[in-house]
């Protein structure tokens, strides 16, 4: 291993608590679950053995937390904070997997969100935190994220991040009970020297300007600086 590897480890923005998932969020999080159920289907992992078995919420944790043990893994929740809860509340989950040291110092990027937080920013600055992460800290060189093209609300996360799209992968994960093809996104860290969270928030600054410069309705078009 390279980098100081650690777990559990908790990562922080303003709004937003990454920390390890645990046995006892299972009410919660299977709360979250079950309401974005049918958001979620069609791009759950399935088991292409005969019965399709899934683990259970206690065995994936177990899982999750075995193989974090081992530095193959970071299993985090998404969770928000809240002016009116002791605890943060989950939104979403995001694991780092398949971290590989040595000559590749890569790892694979999954992630899901809350229906009804998706489009609020909370995916592409986890991501962004969690990649930032595992450049500086663990030094890992490469990380990649494999996205369904039909699933246009992850495309715009690794759109909005400027993960470069490294083309198809055909029939690379078993998906709601078939082989499906995948989009290969990556970033090295020699893209981002002065870390994907801090250009990701200067993109949601500038935005936030340039809104403001040009409002709805207004004609006049936004200043062009020389």
């Amino acid at each position: 291993m390279s980098g100081q590897f650690t777990w559990p480890v908790t990562l922080e923005t303003d709004d937003l608590v990454l920390r390890p998932v645990r046995f006892r969020d299972k009410r919660e999080w299977s709360a979250v679950r079950q309401r974005n159920a049918d958001w979620l289907a069609p791009w759950e992992a399935s088991n292409p053995a005969p019965g399709g078995y899934l683990p259970s919420y206690t065995e994936m944790v177990r899982s999750l937390k075995k193989q974090a043990r081992s530095g193959s893994a970071l299993p985090f929740l998404i969770t928000e904070r809240s002016s009116h809860l002791r605890e943060t509340a989950i939104v979403g989950q995001l694991t780092v997997s398949t971290i590989v040291w040595g000559s590749a110092m890569s790892a694979t990027l999954g992630y899901w969100v809350d229906r009804q937080r998706a489009g609020q920013g909370i995916a592409p600055t986890a991501v962004a935190l969690v990649t930032d992460y595992c450049f500086r800290s663990l030094g890992l060189h490469r990380m990649e994220i494999n996205i369904r093209p039909e699933n246009s609300a992850s495309l715009r996360v690794v759109e909005k991040l400027g993960f470069r799209d490294e083309g198809l992968r055909e029939s690379y994960l078993h998906i709601a009970g078939r082989w499906a093809d995948h989009r290969s996104f990556a970033l090295t860290h020699d893209e981002v020297p002065d870390g994907l969270l801090a250009r990701w928030k200067n993109q949601v600054a500038r935005s936030h300007r340039d809104t403001a410069i040009h409002q709805p309705g207004d004609d006049t078009p936004p200043a062009i600086l020389t």
